[in-house]
């Protein structure tokens, strides 16, 4: 799959803020909650919200027991992580401590919005994914007691989230001393954007009109942009150019009434989320700063459509990847024609086509089977009934459970390739733990296996998939191509953690595994300075990252994604940010190509797949 970290199933119930683990309010800090060793007594009864939240990210007051906390609730939740928000009517004239707490109450909340109520509780800070996850902690009461005061009292004026409010810079950088952690500095909400959405945490806010750069998903949320001028892609997105372009105006946005109750709308990039959108700023696990929405505004649709690739010429070779994402016997037919469809209409059935996350036979089921014969059939026999070509197709199955992905999909690469436009060069031997090779034949580069895989024993490789090598032959010329699907991001901590850069641990598998292929295309070049070699697939990472400047070191190869204006660079869409995770590299022999991202996927509620598919195009 992508390179985002693996999500449950959803749930009717839309946050995932445990409260089967924010229950456990003086467990140890693995369990994702900070406390003090040696809890004090109770706390001044003239304790103020934004005492507890203090001028840093964590409570001055945690581990404390406070009494009798003045406010009035702005939200209540009462699903997930039941609780409600309440916030001080009396702020004080400091910018850096927010005037809103959440209270986690575990059972259902007793109180409704406009409450006066006094609270009493213990002061814990909540790490959401554990504090392993690298994200920033929550602070709450947890183990309440609440007096309602009176009813019907008005909300607390809402903090205006937009292009004016949010700093441009995303954020200071942590603490060496405490390992780059951000968690022990001041606040400095007016200089930086992370700190800013800190220092309202708890505190009702309010976004207007704004974009839509995230579409919604299956656990019923959405991201919006508040700065409309920021990186903008050219079909309505925010695009991520860099380490250090972050996008601050990015935020999530769900809502607080339950899903029964009131549906979520749909939205794809580029629509628009119209009017007030009001309620609590939350964190979560899945996205950070979020706008917990009592009120929601409304979608409306600017109309966004799925791209289409112009076919190729007579004399062009086409070239795609696409990540059709766990596809299996077991998906129903809707899937399978769907993405043959795209195929043959948004892709115009190029002449051959690397896929990644191909499953074999039975899908997640457990029990040996690692052929993907039957999923392969099913897929070309549902893009020739679409109207496009009789492809063929070469693969190698793994060892079982041995390339990573969903237990038991033993996904792989395959080609696709219509015999009718290009011819596969079968070099026979290729298996999944021998290596194929290059040699010289007949002046040029030639495979001694293929399809065979690059180094499978590469400890680059170990629990991911191995590379795919084939050769083919188009009008007379050899090409190269090498099919991957490089280790995801799991592991890596979130742009809006508390460790500022935060540790990115994936990128060490990617690296080796793009020093992997580049040496492996030097071998081709070695043997050919002319060799056509084309790397492409689900690289799971950024045309700037060092993976990619490792795949391309020596100049052995360009990433063609470079060629496109910096507005129409990504395949992804994460937390709001279009990226670019699928690439197509190309050796210096393949020139003046025509490089196209097709994007039909990533920026819609309704997808396929996650990824977007991408096409080149040259004459060899």
């Amino acid at each position: 799959m992508a390179g985002s970290p693996a999500r449950p199933v959803p749930r009717a119930a839309l946050p995932r803020h445990s409260p089967a683990v924010a229950a456990l309010c003086t467990a140890a800090l693995g369990a994702g909650l900070l406390v003090a060793a040696s809890p004090q007594a109770a706390a001044d009864a003239t304790v103020r919200i934004h005492d507890i939240q203090g001028a840093t990210r964590t409570s001055p007051l945690v581990g404390q027991r406070v009494e009798a906390v003045p406010g009035v609730v702005t939200g209540v939740r009462t699903y997930g992580s039941r609780g409600f928000w309440f916030q001080d009517t009396r702020p004080d004239a400091d910018p850096a401590t927010s005037e809103g707490v959440f209270v986690f109450t575990s059972g259902v909340p007793t109180v409704k919005t406009g409450d006066a109520v006094e609270v009493s509780g213990t002061v814990t800070e909540y790490v959401p994914g554990g504090a392993s996850s690298g994200n920033q902690s929550l602070t709450q009461l947890s183990r309440p007691t609440v007096t309602v005061v009176s009813s019907g009292n008005p909300l607390p004026p809402a903090q205006v989230i937009d292009a004016r409010t949010v700093p441009s810079r995303y954020t200071q950088a942590g603490d060496p001393a405490a390992g780059g952690s951000l968690n022990s500095l001041p606040l400095q909400p007016r200089s930086y954007a992370l700190d800013f959405y800190e220092s309202l945490e708890g505190m009702n806010v309010r976004v207007g009109t704004s974009r839509v750069v995230g579409a919604t998903d299956p656990y019923a949320e959405l991201w919006v942009t508040v700065k409309p001028d920021e990186r903008p892609s050219a079909r309505g997105g925010t695009v991520y150019g860099s380490y250090g372009a972050q996008n601050t105006g990015r935020l999530q946005v769900q809502q607080l009434a339950p899903l029964a109750e009131s549906p979520f709308p749909r939205a794809d990039v580029g629509d628009r989320l119209t009017g007030r959108t009001e309620g609590p700023l939350d964190y979560n696990q899945y996205g950070g700063y979020t706008l917990a929405a009592r009120e929601l505004g409304e979608v409306q649709n600017r109309g966004l459509e799925r791209e289409r690739t112009r076919p190729q010429a007579k004399d062009e070779l086409a070239v795609a990847t696409y990540n059709v994402e766990n596809l299996d016997p077991g998906d129903p037919r809707e899937k399978f024609d769907a993405l043959a469809r795209a195929v043959v209409t948004n892709l115009a059935s190029p002449d051959v086509l690397a896929l990644e996350e191909i499953q074999d036979d039975n899908g997640a089921t457990d029990d040996g089977t690692v052929s993907a014969e039957e999923t392969l059939r099913r897929f070309t026999e549902a893009i020739t009934a679409a109207g496009g070509p009789h492809y063929a197709w070469r693969t190698v199955d793994p060892v079982d459970k041995a390339d990573g992905g969903e237990p038991g999909g033993n996904i792989r690469q395959a080609f696709l390739f219509n015999p009718a436009r290009v011819s596969f060069t079968d070099r026979p031997g290729g298996d999944a733990t021998t290596a194929t090779g290059v040699v010289r034949e007949r002046g040029g580069a030639a495979l001694t296996h293929s399809p065979g895989r690059v180094d499978p024993a590469d400890p680059a490789w170990q629990n991911s998939r191995k590379p795919l090598a084939g050769e083919f032959t188009f009008r007379g010329e050899r090409v190269f191509l090498i099919a991957n699907h490089f280790a995801s991001k799991g592991g890596d901590e979130p742009l809006a953690g508390h460790h500022q850069p935060p540790t990115r641990s994936s990128e060490t598998q990617r690296h080796a595994q793009a020093a992997s292929v580049n040496t492996f295309v030097k071998k081709l070049l070695s043997a050919d300075r002319k060799a056509k070699v084309l790397v492409l697939g689900d690289i799971n990472d950024f045309e700037f990252s060092g993976t990619t400047r490792t795949l391309t070191s020596g100049k052995a190869l360009k990433s063609a994604v470079l060629t496109l204006p910096p507005a129409e660079r990504y395949s992804y869409v994460f937390q709001g940010n279009s990226q670019v995770l699928d690439q197509i590299l190309v050796s210096p022999a393949v020139k003046h190509f025509r490089y196209d991202s097709v994007h039909i996927n990533a920026e819609f509620a309704d997808q396929d797949s996650d990824h977007d598919p991408q096409v080149l195009r040259f004459r060899p």
